[in-house]
């Protein structure tokens, strides 16, 4: 298998996605210029945090016109797999491979920090590791970081169990307290309806060696990379 991992102008965690591909999983990483359109050679592609183009217009607004990204739609429609992290699940809403959009948080200050989450989903090829309903950790670091969508679409998002990800207190329960951004219901992360394609705002990446201070996050990588090599 093989990992692609986006590079726009402004993306700043291109590298440290690469580092748990690359060398702490040992899989074959390719970085992916903006202006690439054959991405054949890739299984997994990674849009990773950052502020690509500047965040010019909106965080995601012209990234999503790229050439990458018109090829990252179509293996998202060949049923292969693509992971938005922060700017990388902005992106996504802008592109339409995800529902609803992010925007500026409640309190409009940029928040870093690290969260409490609650996994909702455990059987898809990202998250059999983790049980249903385990808290985990993960860093956050975003100004647009509030999940919105209208009344439809977050109860499609429930019906169709498409929530993977919600901000918690430490002990898994889900309220505004919890709630760093003022995203609707909590939510942290997302899927499309087959569960190939995922966004969300905490960085896995940053939680996958244990001299940052935890693992949390590196499950996320080795569960998709299993699922793909069996």
């Amino acid at each position: 298998m093989k990992f692609g991992i986006l590079v726009f102008p402004g993306s700043n965690c291109d590298r440290d996605v690469a580092y748990v591909t690359r060398d702490l999983l040992h899989q074959p990483t390719r970085m992916v210029w903006h202006g690439e359109s054959d991405l054949d050679d890739l299984d997994v592609i990674v849009i990773p945090g950052g502020f690509s183009y500047g965040d010019y217009l909106r965080c995601g607004a012209i990234a999503r016109f790229s050439p990458v990204l018109r090829a990252t739609a179509r293996h998202a429609q060949r049923g292969k797999w693509v992971l938005g992290v922060c700017n990388g699940f902005q992106i996504l809403t802008e592109a339409g491979l995800l529902p609803g959009a992010l925007i500026r948080n409640q309190g409009l200050h940029f928040i870093c920090d690290r969260v409490y989450l609650r996994v909702e989903r455990n059987d898809l090829a990202w998250t059999q590791p983790y049980q249903h309903h385990q808290v985990i950790m993960l860093p956050i670091a975003h100004g647009e970081g509030c999940y919105c969508a209208d009344e439809d679409t977050v109860a499609s998002l429930e019906d169709h169990h498409q929530i993977l990800f919600r901000y918690c207190t430490a002990d898994g329960q889900v309220n505004s307290t919890a709630n760093p951004n003022g995203s609707i219901g909590n939510i942290a992360g997302i899927c499309n309806r087959q569960g190939n394609v995922v966004g969300m705002m905490p960085h896995p990446e940053r939680a996958a060696d244990p001299l940052l201070g935890g693992t949390d996050g590196l499950n996320l990588f080795k569960s998709v990379a299993t699922s793909i090599l069996g």
